[in-house]
């Protein structure tokens, strides 16, 4: 499972790069009209960085893989699957309301899914499993579906209200979470 979905996402970081034009013209003016696409492209890799780190980390509290585990994972995969499409569209477009709010969707997607495959593995290793005792309250996984829904709705009168929520919860994220980590060491502490 963690090696096909690691497959699955270097080609969706792979698709995303393919998507960025080179400019026909040498000077740094040529870029300007891709500033846009750049930085859809970079915060889109993040969040993809992101997911990919935290599956990986996800997936070492697992002691056995079930049908249910594989399409929960399977599910997840088809919504970051849709994030270089949504990805291209919001930054060829330069975060029109439609796109941007279709971005939000596809994360608000990815951030369930996430849900449902953690909740899946839980049900799975029981009541006393590694992976519940290391996300706790979880408070992460609860803001970020929230923020995603605010940026959803004001995508079309403050879309750079939207696209700042989408980066504030790529930073919320990005900032290290040592959870699993330390459960899996055996130097968790209860908080």
């Amino acid at each position: 499972m963690e090696a096909f979905s690691d497959g699955v996402i270097a080609i969706l970081i792979t698709i995303m790069v393919l998507d960025l034009k080179v400019p026909l013209a040498t000077d740094l003016r040529a870029l300007v009209p891709l500033v846009p696409v750049l930085l859809t492209y970079v915060l889109s890799f993040i969040y993809l960085g992101i997911y990919w780190n935290n599956h990986h980390h996800l997936l070492q509290t697992i002691e056995r893989v079930t049908g249910g585990m594989l399409w929960a994972n399977l599910h997840l995969l088809f919504w970051l699957s849709l994030i270089p499409f949504t990805t291209g569209w919001m930054g060829e477009n330069h975060f029109a309301p439609v796109p941007t709010a279709l971005y939000g969707i596809v994360l608000l997607m990815a951030a369930i899914a996430w849900w449902i495959l953690q909740h899946r593995i839980i049900a799975t290793q029981g009541k006393h499993s590694l992976l519940r005792r290391a996300i706790g309250g979880d408070w992460k996984g609860n803001l970020s579906p929230v923020l995603y829904l605010i940026a959803i709705a004001v995508a079309n009168s403050a879309r750079w209200i939207s696209l700042g929520l989408y980066a504030l919860v790529a930073l919320v994220w990005l900032i290290p979470d040592r959870r699993i980590e330390r459960i899996l060491m055996g130097t968790d502490r209860q908080e």
